[in-house]
């Protein structure tokens, strides 16, 4: 895993000696992606240079290297990620005569990019990657993202300069970026809590789209060309459905999960997994167990408050396993000192709370391995959100009734404030609880009178009409304002998990784990989103993954073949921490300088009455709007961390 930064000069700036120290210096602005090894390579004729941040992983010797030329010496690449299969890419080039200098996945790729051509060799490619391959011979750069946009890639052109790199800070360490706040996006930021592709928090800044190549030629303009689409995926998945057994579906998603975690075990360091004791991390974890012929090194993080701790469970979920597990309680003390660090750890604001805990329980791994498997992407693949059985719920029992109907009814919940809901539920036994239960039936409520389309951007929306809280802003369209979604996915439930996977997963989940693990030099890496998985889970009829009520049904099935139902069959809890009584208590006092009067009008970005109002219903415990709060407060510390912005 590394950091990968540059950029093309048409102008000619710099003097030829400075092409290499301007591209080091953008990658030495994210040199926590990679702090082993720091290189760049230019070619200040065609006005190009490519920087590198190593994290060495796969062969640790000098022949693993970048940025890295190929051995025709046509190609250079600048890499971030690994192809887990790249020892079979390897084997067959060698098969053709191919000489390899070292045992690296990055001279795999190279020289399969080499010998089958660009877009051979990334559709064969299995893995997660980010990389920049400039052809020597024909002046062209490609910018690739993998298929599920687990690696993230920034972009700009402007004014004859092209840049690039992991994250933001990269292009902002080259002196030709000048930083502009794009209104636009930040209107989607405070709806989402998060940047959407292909926007980003500055204007003439975008994120390469999952599953995209970017190519600029020389003197030209990029052109992007999707080189895999989920829209496929779903598309074949429908004409193609699974046809075999429940049975048969356990063992052939056992069979595909598995060799995708194989692949993810491979690695001349260290290595262990992240452990909540929920369904897809634990699944994650038997597999490895059962393809190890060691105790598998596994992770957790517990706190003090019940309602947010899984700790016991993972720990019981290891020790029935036979892992080597470790465990860390933090106190509300360790995760409030996290705070201050955000606007650094993320790079541009970013407001998913459990962005906190994944920091956590990435830093402890990290005193132990230096890369981690996770069970990221099994909610997206397998209806594991509350929201795919509301919205089974809301289709079937909801919508046929009459708007006004539906409207009244949400308003009669309402009128029940949220803790006592939550008092409510305290009367049944602790394993048939639902957590948050005024929370969830408030946003319930909240979508009872809307249409389907309004449903899905209700629950996924801090707040509802961004446009009136960002001054200036026009907010644009996603994925879920095409209506082609409703031919390529009919099924609510189905087309809510396109959403997802589009927008949701790569924007908050992915960008969540990789900015947490990178922060402290750990590699993550995801086999529930190895694409042959994704698209096997896409092939699956929905009553395979929500039965009955039942979400994940067949993932659940492979893990009860390898762990006991009862250390893992329990209400679903998410990765959270208690955001609304530290707003009212322990933040309070850094939450209102931020939120004061006086700061929101010299910032010049937000209207401050909405924004007042909300916390001050908030402090008074009339409403919960701590995600929308967390939302604000998360921009306004990182505008502050920034200096000036227009």
């Amino acid at each position: 895993m590394c950091g990968i930064a540059g950029f093309i000069d048409q102008d000619r700036r710099f003097a030829a000696d400075k092409y290499g120290a301007v591209a080091r210096a953008m990658a030495d602005a994210i040199w926590h992606r990679g702090p082993d090894e720091g290189n760049a390579w230019a070619d200040e004729k065609a006005g190009i240079a490519l920087g590198h941040r190593r994290l060495s992983i796969i062969d640790l010797t000098s022949a693993g290297a970048q940025p890295m030329i190929s051995a025709n010496e046509r190609y250079v690449l600048s890499y971030n990620g690994e192809i887990y299969n790249g020892a079979e890419i390897r084997t067959e080039l060698e098969a053709s005569g191919h000489i390899f200098r070292g045992h690296s996945d990055t001279e795999a790729l190279i020289e399969a990019c080499a010998a089958w051509g660009l877009e051979t060799a990334v559709k064969r490619a299995i893995g997660m990657f980010s990389f920049a391959l400039w052809d020597r011979k024909e002046r062209r750069l490609c910018l690739v993202r993998d298929r599920l946009g687990i690696k993230p890639l920034y972009w700009s052109q402007k004014d004859g300069l092209f840049l690039f790199g992991s994250e933001l800070r990269a292009l902002r360490a080259h002196p030709g970026f000048h930083a502009k706040l794009n209104r636009n996006a930040l209107a989607s930021y405070v709806r989402h809590n998060y940047f959407p592709h292909p926007y980003s928090v500055f204007e003439g800044v975008s994120q390469l789209p999952p599953g995209y190549v970017l190519t600029l030629e020389d003197g030209g303009k990029p052109e992007l060309e999707a080189y895999w689409s989920l829209q496929d995926v779903v598309q074949t998945g429908r004409r193609e459905r699974f046809q075999g057994s429940a049975d048969e579906a356990v063992d052939a998603l056992e069979d595909i999960l598995g060799d995708a975690v194989r692949g993810r075990m491979i690695s001349d360091v260290p290595l262990g997994a992240f452990l909540s004791g929920g369904y897809d991390s634990s699944t994650v974890v038997a597999l490895m167990q059962k393809y190890s012929d060691r105790p598998v090194r596994t992770f957790s993080i517990g706190f003090d408050n019940t309602d947010f701790n899984e700790a016991a469970h993972a720990k019981a979920v290891a020790e029935h396993l036979g892992c080597e597990h470790t465990e860390l309680y933090v106190t509300s003390g360790d995760t409030l000192g996290v705070v201050p660090e955000l606007p650094e750890l993320y790079d541009e604001p970013f407001a998913d709370s459990s962005q906190i805990p994944t920091y956590l329980v990435s830093k402890l791994a990290r005193q132990h391995v230096t890369v981690a498997l996770s069970g990221d992407g099994g909610d997206e693949l397998f209806t594991g959100y509350n929201r795919y059985s509301m919205a089974g719920f809301f289709s079937k029992n909801i919508a046929p009734y009459p708007a006004f109907m539906r409207r009244a009814a949400g308003s009669a919940i309402k009128m029940v404030p949220e803790r006592v809901w939550d008092a409510s539920a305290r009367v049944l036994p602790a394993q048939y609880r639902p957590r948050l239960l005024g929370d969830k039936l408030h946003k319930f409520a909240d979508v009872a009178g809307l249409d389907r389309e309004g449903f899905y951007r209700r629950l996924t929306s801090q707040w509802m009409e961004p446009e009136k809280i960002v001054i200036g802003a026009h907010e644009p369209q996603t994925i879920v304002d095409d209506t082609r979604s409703h031919e390529i996915a009919p099924d609510f439930i189905e087309r809510l998990q396109y959403w997802d996977s589009l927008t949701y997963l790569p924007g908050d989940i992915l960008t969540k784990v990789d900015r947490a693990s990178m922060a402290v030099s750990l590699e993550a890496r995801v086999p529930l989103l190895d694409h042959r998985v994704v698209e096997f889970a896409w092939s699956l009829p929905l009553d395979y993954k929500l039965r009955q009520g039942t979400r994940k049904w067949v993932l659940r099935q492979l893990l009860y073949r390898h762990v006991p139902r009862a250390l893992v069959d329990r209400p679903k809890m998410g990765f959270g921490i208690p955001i609304a009584d530290w707003l009212r208590g322990p933040l309070r006092e850094w939450a209102e300088d931020l939120l004061s009067e006086a700061s929101l009008s010299a910032g010049g970005v937000f209207h401050v009455e909405p924004i007042r109002r909300r916390w001050e219903e908030h402090l008074s415990g009339r409403s919960n709007w701590q995600y929308a709060i967390w939302t604000i407060l998360v921009f306004e510390a990182w505008r502050r961390a920034q200096g000036d912005l227009t």
